[in-house]
Formats: structure tokens, sequence, C-alpha cells
């Protein structure tokens, strides 16, 4: 790859549409057969109450993989997902896949409420379907939510659940707590049990990353110090770990002494390692470094994947120089390499950071005749014609996003929430609101605090009763099963 730095002035030039063939993820351009078209466009469009009733005279057939990828795609909407899970359970010849529990547990946990969650690990138990994994997502929800004592009973009670923890069940609890911003639980609970469960490097590879997202560089270094003392030898993702958490300590010259020594440990530099190095000279605003770094890793023969070109586009990005972005881009292209709806994103948050709204609408334009947006992309588009006080275009967004069956989370809920209610649009916020809370999505405070400021202002306390007995509805949260 031959890249000139050059800066930028002129109009964005980006070639889209010769890279419309391969600018998209394979999830994307995955084939959904009619029948899942068919349930989603009835679920998006069908109030929960009388869900049942639509399905059953839609006449669809189900299959595992039909229910399977429906539940994926409602991930976002837990009590929809369920009401359809509990529909396609009474239909002639299907039962549920495992992989189908485990989606409907991980969105039940999503959305908090636990007790329909215990009560599917039950059916699961009667079925002799439980496995490691469906505890393991159990525990990284909890722990997601702050509940660490929970994620603890959890991992303890699986042998009540004919599922006897192992070591992989024991670094499946520490990574929930380190990546749950829980470190010293993580270590706590290794000091006391790394007894029973010999560590490996996948467990020390999980304490030092979770010790240097805490962060806390002497620690981490503790326990690589540990690692090494017991026997237990660093491996590639050990060495990638280390790399980052250095490179985010600020100590890259450091980091790349590591690299340059992995040779003489018999381990060759990853792809990953090499996205660290260039996202964080990047950071920095080192870009020839960025570059060299690319470059070096295609000297020693390491294929870029998605994520180094997609440190090097943020590079780019963050010094202005777009017209190198479409370079990367194409080289992207010549190499095979599929860019994803994070490659957009990078670029779509640059242009909005840097006041070109109009420039980033037109890349959004251009971007959905060929890759399919996600989450983050939606709530970044319309946040950003909210805060220009374009209504009209958010709602367009909004339109488009329920149209291609896309189910907003809890944060594209807020946005246009909190958009509306800054231009004092009450009644479509309620709407929204209300929407919201029939699928499960329980809003956050703050978007129901101005959404309240704004109907006491208005005298409709009403509303603001009813809306408030409908989330409390939603709140319920038993401990355990």
């Amino acid at each position: 790859m031959s890249i000139k730095i050059q800066s930028c002035g002129e109009k964005l030039g980006f070639r889209w549409m010769m890279l419309s063939r391969k600018y998209c993820s394979s999830e994307a351009t995955r084939h959904i057969t009619d029948p899942t078209k068919r349930i989603c466009k009835i679920m998006m469009s069908c109030p929960t109450l009388t869900l049942d009733t639509a399905l059953d005279q839609s006449g669809v057939r189900i299959s595992p993989e039909i229910v399977e990828d429906v539940l994926v795609r409602f991930k976002n909407a837990g009590m929809v997902a369920y009401r359809f899970f509990e529909w396609a359970a009474k239909q002639r010849n299907y039962t549920h896949s495992v992989k189908a529990y485990h989606a409907m547990i991980d969105s039940l946990a999503k959305i908090r409420q636990y007790q329909i969650m215990w009560e599917l690990v039950n059916s699961m138990r009667t079925q002799r379907m439980q496995n490691m994994e469906t505890f393991g997502i159990i525990m990284r929800k909890y722990a997601r939510a702050q509940k660490v004592e929970e994620a603890i009973y959890t991992f303890n009670v699986m042998e009540k659940y004919d599922c006897a923890p192992n070591l992989a069940a024991f670094n499946g609890l520490l990574s929930a707590l380190c990546k749950s911003k829980n470190v010293r639980k993580a270590q706590e609970i290794f000091d006391k049990m790394k007894d029973r469960f010999e560590p490996d490097s996948k467990t020390y590879s999980i304490l030092i990353d979770g010790w240097g997202k805490d962060p806390n560089l002497p620690k981490a270094r503790e326990v690589f110090r540990e690692m090494v003392d017991v026997g237990c030898n660093p491996d590639i993702v050990t060495y990638g770990i280390m790399v980052d958490v250095l490179c985010k300590a600020g100590r890259v010259d450091e980091a790349i002494e590591i690299v340059r020594g992995m040779d003489a440990s018999g381990c060759m530099p990853t792809s990953f390692i090499y996205s660290v190095l260039v996202h964080t000279y990047g950071v920095e605003n080192r870009i020839e470094d960025a570059v060299e770094a690319f470059l070096e890793m295609e000297r020693n023969g390491i294929k870029a994947d998605v994520a180094v070109y997609n440190a090097l586009i943020g590079a780019f990005c963050k010094v202005n120089k777009f017209k190198n972005v479409w370079r990367v881009l194409n080289d992207m292209t010549s190499k095979g390499v599929t860019a994803n709806s994070r490659t957009c994103n990078i670029i779509l948050n640059s242009l909005i950071d840097r006041g070109e709204t109009d420039e980033a609408f037109s890349v959004f334009r251009k971007m959905i005749k060929v890759c399919d947006p996600d989450a983050d992309t939606y709530t970044m588009m319309i946040k950003m014609f909210c805060e220009r006080n374009e209504l009209e275009m958010a709602l367009k967004v909004w339109k488009y996003m329920k149209l291609k069956q896309f189910v907003p989370s809890m944060h594209t809920y807020s946005v246009l929430i909190n958009g509306l209610c800054e231009n004092g649009n009450a009644s479509k916020a309620c709407v929204l609101l209300e929407e919201m809370i029939e699928k499960g999505i329980r809003p956050s405070g703050v978007t129901f605090g101005r959404l309240r400021q704004l109907l006491i202002k208005e005298g409709r306390e009403d509303v603001l009763k009813f809306l408030q007995e409908k989330i409390n509805l939603l709140v319920k949260e038993p401990l355990f099963d």
C-alpha cells in the first residue's frame, strides 16, 4: 500500500458506488427469508397485546433458524421479543433451540426482567439444555448492570443447575467483572479461588486487561509478573493486551519494545497489535508514525483486517486528511477487505465534530445505498439533526430506520425524545416514550425527567401519571429465581 499524506481542502469525493459491491458487512447482505420479513413487519407495526392474534392470522410457518433470526433482530425490544418467543413455543412441530433460549435470556437481562430470565433457565434445565454459555450470558448481564453480587451468585448456583463450573466459567466470571469496571472484585475472587481453578494464560490476560482499563498500570504489570513467575507463558492474546494497556497509559515506546521482543518468545505480532499501535499514534496526532506502523505490518507479511484499516482511517480523520481516508477505503477494496458500519461511523463522527454536518448527511445517504447502518449510525444522525433544530430531518431518519425494520436502542429513543422535548413537542415525545416502554425498554432518568418537566409546564399531569404508571409496571426486578 502506498499512502501519500496530503492535506484536503476539496469537497468530499469518495467513490461510493465503486465500492458498492464491497462496502457492506456480511451480516447486512445475509439473505433474510420471506417468513422472517413478514414476522418482523408484524412485530414492528402491531401492538404487543394483539401480537399473538396477528401472528396466528398471518399463517406464517416458523423454523428454529427463523425464530433465532427474529430474536436477534429484536434484541433491543425485550418484551416484544418475549411475546414472539412465547407464541413460537406453541406452534406445531417446533421446539426452541439453545440459541433461541440464549438470545431471549440476553434480551430479557438487558431490560432487567430477571424473574422471566430465570424462568427460562429453569425451562432449559427441565429439558437438559443449559450449558456454560447460559450462565456466562447471565453473569455478563448482571455485571454490566453493576449487580456484582448477583453475577457471583450465578456462578455459585451453576452446580444446582447440573452445570458444575469449570475454568472456562471461572474465566467468564472474571471477564464479566473486569469488563464492567469491577476489577478489584475480580482480583479478590481470583486470589481466593485460584487454587480451585488452575489459572491459564486467558485468566491472567483477563485480569491484566481489567487493571489496564482501571487504569492501574503497576497492578497490570504485577499480574503479568505473577503469570511469568508461576510458569504460565504469555500467549499472543496476553502480548496484545499488554501492548494495549501500555499504549492507553501513554507508554507507546515501551509497547514497541514488547512488539520488537515478541519474536524471541515465539510469537508474531498480530493485526490486532498493529491496530492498537496505529490507533494510539492517531490519538497522539503522530500520523507519520501511524502510517509507518501500518506499512511495517504489511512488510512483515501480516494481512491488514478491517480493524487496522479503521484505525488508520480514524488517524487520518483526526488530522483532517480526508483525501487519504478515501485512498485507504479504495485500498481496502482492492485488497478484498470488507468495510463495516464502524468504518463509516468513524468518518461520520469526525465530520460532525468538525461541524461539517451537510457532508456527514451526504456520506450517510451514500452509505445507506451500499451498507446497513447500525444503532450508533442512526443515533449519531438523529442527534445531529436534533442539535441543528431540524426535527423534520431527524424524524425522516427515524422513519427510514423503522422502514428497514431496525429496532431502536434505548440511546436512539433517548436522543429523539430529548430533541423533541427541547423543541417543545411533548405529544410526539410521549408517543415515543410509550412505544419505548411497550417494547420493554426502560427510559433513562434524564430522558424521563426532561419530558416530565415539559408535561408539568403544559399542565398535563394526567399524561405524566399515565406514563409513570407504565414505567412502574415495567420496573420489576426480582433478585434471583
